[in-house]
């Protein structure tokens, strides 16, 4: 058997403790089994023991972190020890171990929005300071949620007199023509997650008035042509499904006193096989040019349920192969 190895982080009060720990030491039994250490509470630390020194030296760095939160006035959650566990295990900076992460003025219905993860104060910095900005990376890592507070805060600021939020309506397994209604009916369920995010955000019946009077605007990508969008606030979310001929019209859209994120991910296009996506084509294009910044996201920034990184994780180890090649096989068995 190791000798055992300690290591202990200070407390000031019970109540660390607890939001620490979390209801019934949920946190604390999910960090334990992770790591494979047992945490202790003394009188005035924490004590975490092990048989491997670099996982205590990990378990350690995640307490620290996590306490540094609550010292601020945030209140953890189990998305936060997630990701604090998945940043030390991936041995990436931890969010606390720069400039503390600022609330975005716009509050949901589970409180203020704030940066989670590395990645995401990277994303809300870099929207802060450059009119054009594109955030590319998996599900699940706050990339359309975020750019909407963002851009919710700039009307309220009076930064923007509009907010212009579009996506392609780009067919994946059912066809525009089949569903119900005019053109407007038919293009709603592709729009339907940016409205659910905007209601999360604001009062239904102030949401109401801004679309009524068209200070917000949800509409898909071909309604952008031609038109010039000024003191706007303009997000193109699912940007992956969008042509380089749509990509390339967007783009000029921008007008004066604007701001534009583009979100999207470059592994989940429902285009046609024959089509380039616009999205990866822009970051060959625009890539080095000034004034444009491209935030990257991975799996350890991916803030819904803990299943989501594990899914992105076994898809990134799968080869994946061709339906066609598929298909090759089976016949090749037959014969």
């Amino acid at each position: 058997m190791e000798k055992q190895t300690f290591k202990g982080v200070p407390i000031q009060n019970n109540a660390e403790v607890q939001a620490l720990f979390g209801q019934s030491d949920a946190f604390l039994k999910k960090i334990e089994e992770d790591f494979e250490v047992r945490v202790v509470l003394k009188s005035d630390s924490i004590a975490v023991l092990g048989e491997n020194q670099k996982k205590v030296n990990k378990v350690v760095a995640v307490l620290e972190s996590l306490l540094h939160r609550i010292r601020k006035g945030e209140r953890i959650q189990a998305t936060d020890v997630n990701y604090e566990i998945r940043a030390s295990e991936a041995d990436v900076s931890s969010i606390d171990n720069h400039s503390p992460a600022e609330s975005i003025p716009v509050f949901s219905k589970r409180g203020v929005i704030r940066p989670k993860t590395a990645g995401q104060k990277r994303y809300v910095e870099a929207i802060k300071h450059n009119d054009l900005v594109f955030g590319i990376g998996p599900a699940g890592t706050g990339k359309t949620y975020l750019a909407m507070a963002m851009a919710v805060s700039a009307l309220k600021n009076g930064q923007v007199s509009r907010i212009i939020l579009t996506r392609p309506a780009v067919e994946a397994g059912e066809r525009l023509g089949f569903l119900p209604g005019d053109i407007a009916a038919k293009v709603h369920p592709y729009l339907r997650p940016l409205y659910d995010a905007l209601y999360d955000m604001m009062p239904p019946d102030a949401l109401d008035k801004y679309i009524e009077r068209n200070i917000i605007e949800v509409a898909p990508i071909a309604f952008m042509r031609g038109r010039t969008l000024n003191n706007s606030f303009v997000v193109l979310d699912e940007a992956q499904n969008a042509t380089i001929e749509q990509m390339k019209m967007f783009l000029t859209r921008l007008g004066f006193d604007s701001k534009a994120v583009i979100t999207g991910d470059i592994t989940q296009t429902d285009l046609p096989t024959h089509k380039v996506s616009g999205l990866a084509d822009a970051q060959r294009v625009l890539g080095s040019i000034k004034g444009i910044e491209f935030v990257y996201f991975s799996k350890v920034d991916v803030v819904r349920h803990e299943l989501v990184q594990r899914i992105i994780e076994a898809y990134e180890e799968s080869t994946h192969p061709h339906p066609k090649q598929i298909v090759e096989e089976v016949e090749e068995t037959e014969e």
